[in-house]
């Protein structure tokens, strides 16, 4: 289940900051946050949903 605008409001900001660095792949916070829960409600294996989510 996905975060909420409210759920995610209180979380955004003290989420890392966006600036685009040389080496990095930036993905949207949220959705990453969204991954791991995900995970945790279903007890499935991080690596597959990140991988899914190309990470």
């Amino acid at each position: 289940m996905p975060l909420n605008d409210a759920q995610w409001a209180r979380i955004e900001p003290s989420s890392p900051d966006r600036t685009p660095r040389r080496y990095g792949r930036w993905r949207d916070h949220r959705e990453v946050i969204d991954a791991i829960a995900w995970t945790f409600q279903t007890g499935s294996r991080l690596r597959r949903v990140l991988s899914g989510c190309g990470l």
